[in-house]
């Protein structure tokens, strides 16, 4: 059922107008930092943990899981004026976006011995997207990625993860004054990966960020995507589709800071999930501080349940410290087929099987649309219609 409670009240102690309460932000069980001593091992009764089945990440949590070296290949395809660079851990860029925000990630910042630079220079425009891929080759590996925009620069990343691997990861983007990102990262590992990793974004004066994360495969896939404004003007919109199988743990835990004035966000996630322990969690957190006047945002989260057995947990969160804004809100809902649509569309002559895999790819297309990239679009469409074979057919 859709939640658009007005800001002023609260919905399950989740909204609150100014007051004493701590912002979202402070509920992780200790402060941002890039050293991983200064996290707890969770036990999975902290709040930012408590959804997460830890024994499945496979020691990425408590410091077991040690890299073994040649755990996964990235390989970067880039246009002509686009800068790659594979450096080390002294490189001063990197951290720019923001400090990790859990022990994974912090495991992850402490762990990677190289990290992968896209550069795009000032007032670039691409006309064709950076590739990146990341194939998993089995054991335990710790990623770094930053992708730079300069400047009124516009460019186009894909990010498309594949193959076995255990994954602590972190990804930075940082966006230059006046720059327009769009990136577009996909989950279509095999069913054995675990991948947990944070994505920040710092946004620069009047530029654009548009973040579209894809989730398919993996036994467990916890991402973490932030955004930040350096300076106003920004605007966010996150994007995201899920697919949660039979036994598949997939977790998006989204943090919107708005602590800049006369910025945007725009946040809309859909999943559907099918089979026996199919569990799918989102927590949306946006959080307006009280010098954020002027501030436009709203966040969505659609969940539909295919089949019995599966579990959603869909949380979203705003909390508001002042009362100059444009607008705030926020909507989540959870449901199963349309049973009207589904004879509407068996009235007209379409075979059942066929009128659920229409209802799916209509609930899912307004979001794959936002990529913007024809080939890509079609390639997640034929994926979600290949994963509704298993119990729509």
């Amino acid at each position: 059922m859709a939640d658009n409670t007005p800001a002023g009240s609260t919905t399950d102690g989740a909204i609150q107008v100014g007051g004493s309460r701590q912002p979202i932000d402070a509920r992780v069980s200790a402060p941002a930092s890039y050293d991983v001593a200064d996290f707890p091992v969770p036990h999975g009764r902290e709040e930012e943990w408590r959804f997460t089945p830890l024994g499945r990440l496979r020691g990425l949590h408590d410091g077991t899981a040690t890299a073994n070296g040649g755990g996964l290949k990235v390989e970067v395809t880039a246009p002509a004026g686009v800068t790659v660079e594979t450096v080390g851990r002294d490189d001063t860029r990197l951290g720019k976006a923001g400090k990790p925000v859990d022990r994974v990630a912090a495991q992850a910042y402490s762990s990677f011995e190289k990290a992968s630079v896209v550069s795009v220079p000032k007032e670039t425009v691409l006309t064709e997207p950076v590739r990146i891929s990341a194939h998993g080759e089995g054991g335990v590996a710790y990623g770094h990625l930053l992708v730079e925009v300069g400047a009124f620069a516009e460019a186009v990343v894909v990010i498309d993860h594949t193959g076995d691997v255990t994954l602590g990861a972190n990804v930075e983007y940082v966006i230059g004054d006046g720059a327009k990102l769009t990136v577009v990262s996909i989950q279509d590992w095999d069913g054995t990966a675990v991948h947990a990793a944070q994505h920040t974004a710092l946004i620069g004066r009047d530029a654009s960020f548009k973040s579209v994360i894809v989730t398919f495969g993996g036994d467990l896939v916890r991402l973490h995507p932030r955004v930040v404004y350096g300076a106003p003007g920004g605007e966010a919109e996150l994007y995201g589709v899920y697919f949660t199988d039979n036994g598949q743990h997939q977790e998006h835990r989204l943090f919107v800071d708005h602590d800049t004035p006369h910025c945007r966000s725009n946040v809309a996630y859909k999943g559907a999930l099918q089979g026996q322990d199919a569990h799918a969690v989102w927590i949306g957190d946006v959080l307006i501080r009280a010098t954020a006047e002027g501030t436009d945002t709203y966040e969505l989260n659609r969940n539909l349940v295919l089949t019995d057995g599966a579990r959603v947990d869909s949380v979203p969160n705003l909390e508001i410290e002042t009362g100059e804004i444009v607008g705030a809100g926020h909507a989540s809902a959870t449901g199963r087929f349309d049973d009207e649509q589904l004879f509407y569309l068996m009235a007209r002559g379409i075979p059942a099987d066929e009128a659920r895999r229409l209802v799916v790819r209509g609930f899912f297309a307004e979001l794959v649309q936002q990529i913007g990239i024809p080939e890509l679009e079609e390639r997640l469409i034929a994926k979600i219609e290949a994963e509704l074979e298993a119990s729509v057919a």
